[in-house]
C-alpha cells in the first residue's frame, strides 16, 4: 500500500551568514526541474549527508546517488556552525560536558571516526577550507567557571585523555584579553571554515554522486519498492532514501519524535586593521569554548575576524524572527566588549542564527526507518564531528556493512518523547533560561 511522507520545515533565511557571505560567489545551482531515476537518494546537503554521498559512492562505485539539498550546500545550517570538529564529550546539557566513563569513551570513538573520514577527503582533495588541527581551549572567568573545568578535567582523567592547564597570564598570551581566569587545553579539537568545508565536500562527490541544490523535497510516495520524490519543479524515482534532515526532521503535535530545534546565534566581526591586531595582540588563531555549555564561544580565525556565538532559543518552526536577530547581536556585542575592550571600534558586521537538533536524553535517530528508508538524524550540538561520523555509517549500514561503530549508534537511545504543544514550548523555553542565567559571567 502506498503511503506519503510529507516535509514540513525547509531552511530559511535566519539573518546574514558570514561564513558564506565572504566568499566569492558560488556557482549556479544545479536543480530538481524534471523527471529522474537514481538507485539512491540522499536527502540533506549538510554533513551527515555529504559523508553518506559519499560513502555510498566509495562502497557501490556503479550506483546512481543524488543528493538533495533545499538551499544552497554551505549557506544553510552546516555551513553556519562555529566551525569545531570536537573529539571529547560534549554533552550541552551537562554543567562540564562530561556523562559517564562509557559514555565519554564511546563518544570520544564516535567522533573521532567523523573527523578523521573528513580530514582525508580534506587533505585528498586540497580542500582549502583553512583546516587546522590546533586544538581548543575551554576558559573560565570566575570560581564556579574553574571548578566545571576542573570536574571535566577528571573526566579526562578517567578516560586517558591528555590536557594542559593554562594559569591567566597563559591564556591571555593566546586571546590578547585579560578575561579569562584560567583555561584547560584539550589537543584534538580541529577547526574549519565550515561554508567553504560544505561547498568543497559537495564539488568533490565522486563521479556517480548528482549535486541538486534549491531543490525541496516536499513528500515522498512510498510505493514500496519504488519512492517517488516530489519537488517544485520535478520528481525523482529510486529505490533507497536516506534522510540526513537533522532539525528539520522535527515533529510535534500528534506524532512527536523528541528532536529538539533550539538555535543558537552567533556574530562575526568585520576583518581588523593593522593598529587593532597590534592592539589585541595573542595568537593569530584560536578557537576557544566557555566553562558553561550556555557561555559564550569565541574564535579568531586567520582572516582577522573574530567570532562570537552565545544564545540559544527554541523555535520549532524552524524560523527565527527580526527580533531574535537583534537581541543576539545586542548579547553577542555585549560578549565582545567585555573580552575585548582594547577593540571598542571593531563593528559586528554579520550575525546570524541555525538550529541545532537536541534531545533530552541525547539520543538519535539512525537505522532502517521503513523498508527502503533510512536515516540518521540528531547530532545534539556536535554536528560536524557527529554528522560526519553517522552520514559515513549510515551509508555503511544501508549497505548492509556492520561494524562496532554502526552497532553502537543502532544501539542508542531514540530521543525521549516530549510533552505535547503549548507545554513543550514552555518547558524548554524555560530550561534554556534557567541554564543561561544560571552560565551568568560566562556570557
Amino acid at each position: 500500500m502506498a503511503s506519503k511522507l510529507q516535509f514540513a520545515r525547509f531552511p530559511a533565511p535566519d539573518g546574514v551568514n558570514g561564513w558564506w557571505e565572504c566568499l566569492p560567489p558560488a556557482a549556479p545551482p544545479r536543480t530538481v526541474s524534471a523527471g529522474h531515476r537514481f538507485d539512491w537518494v540522499v536527502i540533506g546537503g549538510g554533513i551527515t549527508g555529504l559523508c553518506a554521498a559519499r560513502r555510498l559512492a566509495e562502497l557501490a562505485p556503479d550506483a546512481s546517488i543524488a543528493l538533495v539539498e533545499a538551499d544552497r550546500i554551505g549557506r544553510t545550517t552546516a555551513g553556519r556552525n562555529s566551525g569545531f570538529f570536537i573529539d571529547l564529550p560534549h554533552d550541552i546539557s551537562s554543567e562540564s560536558y562530561s556523562r559517564s566513563v562509557e559514555a565519554d569513551k564511546a563518544d570520544v570513538r564516535f567522533q573521532r571516526h567523523g573527523i578523521d573520514y573528513v580530514r582525508s577527503i580534506v587533505h585528498q582533495h586540497g580542500i582549502d577550507c583553512d583546516w587546522r588541527d590546533d586544538g581548543k581551549f575551554h576558559a573560565s572567568v570566575n570560581k564556579k567557571g574553574h571548578a566545571a573545568l576542573s570536574h571535566f578535567a577528571l573526566g579526562l582523567e578517567r578516560i586517558d585523555e591528555p590536557f594542559r592547564w593554562l594559569d591567566q597570564a597563559e591564556i591571555g598570551e593566546v586571546t590578547g584579553t585579560e578575561f579569562y581566569q584560567d583555561a584547560l587545553f584539550t589537543p584534538g579539537c580541529s577547526t574549519v571554515q565550515p561554508a567553504v568545508l560544505m561547498r568543497g565536500l559537495a564539488a568533490t562527490q565522486p563521479e556517480n554522486v548528482t549535486v541538486f541544490e534549491m531543490s525541496a523535497v516536499k513528500d515522498i510516495d512510498d510505493r514500496g519498492d519504488v519512492k517517488v520524490l516530489s519537488f517544485a519543479h520535478g520528481t525523482i524515482a529510486t529505490r533507497r532514501v536516506i534522510l540526513c534532515t537533522n532539525a528539520y526532521a522535527a515533529r510535534f503535535g500528534g506524532h512527536p519524535n523528541g528532536l529538539l530545534p533550539v538555535y543558537t546565534f552567533a556574530s562575526m566581526t568585520r576583518e581588523m586593521t593593522r593598529d587593532e591586531i597590534a592592539a589585541l595582540g595573542g595568537m593569530q588563531s584560536w578557537a576557544l569554548i566557555p566553562a558553561d555549555p550556555m557561555g559564550t564561544t569565541v574564535r579568531r580565525l586567520s582572516s582577522n575576524r573574530i567570532c562570537i556565538r552565545n544564545h540559544f532559543a527554541f523555535r520549532p518552526g524552524l524560523e527565527v524572527s527580526q527580533s531574535d536577530l537583534a537581541k543576539s547581536k545586542a548579547l553577542h556585542q555585549r560578549s565582545f566588549d567585555r573580552r575585548f575592550p582594547m577593540l571598542d571600534h571593531l563593528e559586528i558586521e554579520y550575525t546570524w542564527g541555525g538550529p541545532l537538533c537536541l534531545s533530552a536524553n541525547n539520543g538519535a535517530l539512525f537505522g532502517q526507518r521503513s523498508d527502503g528508508i533510512f536515516e540518521a538524524i540528531g547530532c545534539n550540538g556536535l554536528g560536524l564531528s557527529r554528522g560526519s561520523a553517522s552520514g559515513k555509517l549510515i551509508a555503511e549500514h544501508a549497505l548492509g556493512q556492520s561494524n562496532d561503530l554502526v552497532r553502537q549508534l543502532l544501539n542508542q537511545p531514540h530521543p525521549r518523547s516530549l510533552p505535547a504543544r503549548p507545554i513543550a514550548d514552555v518547558a524548554v523555553s524555560a530550561t534554556i533560561w534557567v541554564k543561561e542565567f544560571a552560565a551568568g559571567a560566562e556570557l
